[in-house]
This record gives C-alpha cells, sequence and structure tokens, in this order.
C-alpha cells in the first residue's frame, strides 16, 4: 500500500493483519478480527492496546485499511493446522488455555493488552538449552524457551511463570503465573502458528556462513520469512517477504522489534529451492525460523 485508503481483496478471511510503516513514523501493528479493527497493538514495544487503527475487517474476502503511511501488510487466515487467534482472560495462577489449532502450535506470540509493563511473549517448539547453548548445566531438559517480540533478548529457559515449562498442546496451551501470559483479571490475545507441509515451516538452525535451509517447499520459495538469533543478545526479529523481493541481492527488510526504517541495502537472504538461504552477512549463531511458501 503506497498511502491513502485502499481496499484489499484476499480471497480469503482477513483474521489477522500485521502491518508495518516502511519509512517515516515506524509501526508494527498487529490488528485481527476478534478484537476489531480500530484496535491494535505494537511488536516493538509494551504499549497495551489502543484504538483508532486503520483497518476494517469489513468483509469475508478482505479488509479495508485507511493509512497515510508506505505500508506493508502480511495477512493470516485462521485454519486449523495452519493459524489460530485466541482471546482470553488471566487467573494470575497456573492453567491451561484451550485453543483451535487442532495440532500442537510451533510458534505462539503472545500479548498482555491492558499494561504497560509487560512484554510480548513468544514460544517456539523445538529449542532446548542443550541445543541452542551447547550444554545443560541447570538442568533445563526440555523446558520451553521464552522469547520476546519486543527485544532483542536470547532465549531463556528458566522462567516457569511465562508457559508452566509446559508444552502446547493440539487442544490447549499452558501459562504460569507472569502477567506476560496470564495477568490476574486482564485480557490478552496469542497468535498460534503451525507447520503445513509444503505450506508453512517453524524450525531452527545454525548459521556458518552461507546456510542453506531446507522448507520442505517441494519446487517453491518462500513468500515470507521470519528470522531471530536466539543465542546472544544481538537478535532482532527481521521480516522478508517475495512482495518487497527475496533474491539474489540486496532484500528490503523490517525488525519487528524496533521502530527503525526499512532496511535495503543488505544481502541477508537468498532463493533456494525448497526453503531460503542465508548468506555470510548474517552473524553466525543459533535461529529460529518462520516461513510461509509462495503460491503459484
Amino acid at each position: 500500500n503506497a498511502g491513502g485508503s485502499y481496499t484489499k481483496t484476499t480471497g480469503f478471511v482477513a483474521d489477522m493483519i500485521l502491518q508495518t510503516s516502511r519509512a517515516s513514523v515506524i509501526v508494527h501493528r498487529p490488528y485481527d478480527r476478534i478484537r476489531g479493527g480500530s484496535k491494535y497493538l505494537e511488536t516493538s514495544d509494551k504499549s497495551a492496546e489502543a484504538s483508532g487503527g486503520t483497518m476494517e475487517f469489513d468483509n469475508n474476502t478482505g479488509y479495508t485499511g485507511v493509512t497515510s503511511l508506505n505500508t506493508v501488510d502480511w495477512i493470516w487466515k485462521r485454519a486449523r493446522g495452519y493459524f489460530d487467534v485466541v482471546a482470553y482472560r488471566g487467573t494470575g495462577s497456573n492453567t491451561t488455555i484451550s485453543h483451535n489449532l487442532g495440532v500442537a502450535p510451533e510458534m505462539m506470540w503472545v500479548k498482555n493488552r491492558d499494561t504497560t509493563n509487560d512484554d510480548w511473549a513468544v514460544y517456539v517448539r523445538g529449542i532446548t538449552h542443550l541445543s541452542v547453548y551447547g550444554s545443560d548445566p541447570d538442568s533445563y531438559g526440555s523446558n520451553p524457551a521464552r522469547l520476546e517480540l519486543n527485544e532483542v533478548e536470547k532465549a531463556n529457559f528458566s522462567q516457569s511463570g511465562i508457559w508452566n515449562h509446559t508444552h502446547p498442546t493440539s487442544t490447549v496451551f499452558s501459562v504460569g503465573d507472569s502477567g506476560n501470559t496470564n495477568g490476574s483479571g486482564e485480557n490478552l490475545i496469542a497468535y498460534l502458528f503451525a507447520t503445513v507441509a509444503g505450506v508453512s515451516k517453524v524450525g531452527s538452525f545454525t548459521q556458518s556462513g552461507a546456510t542453506n535451509v531446507d522448507c520442505g517447499f517441494t519446487g517453491n520459495t518462500p513468500s515470507f520469512i521470519l528470522l531471530k538469533r536466539v543465542d546472544a543478545n544481538s537478535g532482532n526479529w527481521l521480516v522478508f517477504d517475495s512482495e518487497r523481493g527475496i533474491v539474489a541481492g540486496n532484500d528490503p527488510y523490517m525488525k519487528l522489534d524496533t521502530t527503525d526504517a526499512e532496511v535495503t541495502n543488505a544481502d541477508i537472504v537468498d532463493p533456494y529451492s525448497g526453503g531460503f538461504a542465508t548468506t555470510s552477512s548474517l552473524t553466525d549463531g543459533k535461529y529460529i525460523f518462520y516461513a510461509i511458501a509462495a503460491t503459484s
């Protein structure tokens, strides 16, 4: 979108839209149909939910936006096995939250909507203290990691208050007593993502120079890539997409955890059949990723 009022026809129900500006005033705002288009959050900070947003979920085949900014919109539909949105009220003590994903979520973003005190909490399946850091001196075992969407901080495996040291199942996810995921009497929102063979992939890899990352997208390449380093306090949440360009050259990208303008002068990822390739410009380390395949 280049600014002004616009109507996007997606051909499917738009249940969550992550809108980010590319220049000028930098915002990264998730909107969703459950909360309504005027309510938004910011992925780059702890802000509570605000009203007066630019999205209208006014039809079942798209949406209407109103903004003077040059933006890019990434859009998800709720579908079993792929993506779900859950709104819930916190209890302040260990509990489980029901969802309709139909499979165990492999990545979750959770935000307390009522407070400016709590970071976004992010869960990613399949990483352990041993796999990330090469050791497990405190016997964290298979504890789920806690990451923060609005921060560059590395994976933390010790905070039981976030996920209650329990991995999600196909019907529920667990939360402890932390305000980030379970503030007593407070309203929260959760976005749940999963791998669908040939369509989407949540995973991890070790960057060591240029690295090929296989997403299982047979004969296809990603239309969307989210990357985060998890073994050091220096990992921005980087987003690339094929609309702006995933090419063998410079690829524009955003940092969801900052208000920095779009970066256009770096070559971080390249096309690779079935997935994507990273270049040596990406710092070596342990990474998690979420990718969605391009459609023909």
